[in-house]
């Protein structure tokens, strides 16, 4: 590596993407670390908190699969700094507005609005240092703005366990929002996009990726290879207190613990893939590796060896690792796809996957729990042998993209 990729990878807009990620995940992981006294606080039993909080993080997700089209979209026709310079405000907003809410309901439309301004913080802040940074060291750049983004979910931890007020936790995130936006003034706009904005060539038009076989494909496909991060996520650490009790009888795990241990791991593991991909000269080598890490950990999760608190934290925490693709991932799908389409891309790809969290739980819960009466433990071995068989296949089909030049457009 030159020393001129060096001062890349410390650049400001690398920098500021990165801390724009860190507060992204400190507000849209908050929930799930305060997810139980927040609920409770709002009224609810242990009789509805499950129905309750799957609400609100279902609406949350929503949000994100509404907003990350939104927001893609704005990057394609307004630039890739609107997006950061909008969402960032809208959701700052949501997260204050939640420290002051009495009801469920409130709660459920504050995640919405909260979740319509997420969706646009990372596929903007991806695709804007994909096209500043040279081709050699692109990975290792959005690598290096999801892990230090990622240990948002460690301070949003921290700050709980801190401070035991999830309604003080909303308002840091919102002035945490506020403080990253005036560093986002220093940030110039993409050259790239600045250059296509010039010419006559349709910019962010979604309905681009349904018009062209070819093109859907490779959407479709840049979705499909991300599943198994928000499988592992949003069932299995974010109820990893009712898999040790059903597992092992244990009624002590803290599921707000496990994310901190999972995201610790995800952290590093998004650091690290950059650099295996950069060995490999492949996205796809790393992406495999990460994938049979996963399935590893997987085995061991379900396995009679996870059988205490302490074997419960630790395999969420390598479960994390081996989920932490989620930079490169995201990378592949603003890759794939021309300047004039790529923040669209960027910011739909990472928040359609975000989006089928509801789907997953559909399956997970309502079908195999509560029609086919299926334990939990069976519920959630199925539902990965199908999360994960299918981004396989998905995988196998997907194209490599470590030397692309991304100076091009989609016509």
């Amino acid at each position: 590596m030159q020393k001129s990729d060096l001062k890349s990878l410390v650049s400001i807009p690398v920098i500021v993407a990165a801390l724009g990620y860190f507060v992204d995940i400190y507000d849209l992981l908050l929930f799930t670390i305060v997810k139980a006294p927040s609920m409770r606080g709002l009224g609810a039993t242990d009789a509805t908190m499950l129905v309750d909080s799957t609400r609100v993080i279902n609406w949350q997700m929503g949000g994100l699969l509404i907003g990350g089209i939104l927001w893609g979209i704005l990057g394609d026709k307004r630039g890739r700094l609107s997006v950061l310079f909008g969402s960032i405000i809208l959701y700052s907003v949501a997260n204050f507005v939640t420290g002051y809410i009495q009801t469920v309901e409130q709660y459920a439309w504050c995640r919405f609005i909260a979740g319509l301004g997420l969706a646009g913080e990372l596929g903007a802040g991806i695709t804007l240092v994909s096209e500043l940074l040279p081709k050699r060291v692109r990975g290792v750049g959005t690598s290096l703005v999801a892990g230090v983004g990622l240990f948002g979910a460690v301070a949003a931890y921290f700050t709980f366990q801190l401070t035991q007020d999830w309604r003080l936790c909303y308002k840091i995130g919102g002035a945490l929002g506020i403080m990253l936006l005036f560093l986002r003034v220093k940030v110039a706009e993409s050259g790239m996009f600045s250059q296509v904005k010039e010419t006559e060539i349709s910019r962010g038009n979604f309905l681009m990726f349904f018009q062209n076989f070819n093109r859907f494909k490779k959407y479709l496909l840049a979705i499909l290879i991300g599943l198994p991060t928000w499988y592992v996520i949003g069932i299995l650490v974010n109820q990893s207190d009712r898999f040790a009790k059903e597992m092992f009888g244990s009624t002590t795990i803290d599921s707000g613990r496990s994310i901190m241990f999972a995201y610790t791991g995800i952290a590093f593991g998004d650091i690290i893939i950059g650099l295996v991909s950069q060995y490999f000269n492949s996205r796809k080598k790393a992406l495999l590796v990460f994938y049979a890490m996963t399935i590893a950990w997987l085995v061991f999760f379900f396995s009679p060896l996870n059988d205490n608190n302490t074997s419960m934290y630790f395999v969420c925490g390598m479960l994390g690792f081996s989920t932490g693709f989620w930079a490169i991932f995201v990378t592949m799908g603003a890759e794939q796809f021309g300047t004039n389409l790529r923040a669209t891309a960027a910011t739909t790809v990472p928040n359609m996957v975000r989006g089928a969290l509801p789907l997953i739980n559909l399956m997970f819960l309502d079908l195999f729990q509560k029609t086919w009466k299926w334990s939990l433990v069976q519920s959630g071995i199925i539902t990965g042998i199908v999360t994960v068989s299918i981004t396989l296949i998905a995988f196998y089909f997907t194209e490599e993209t470590f030397h692309k030049d991304l100076e091009f457009v989609e016509k």
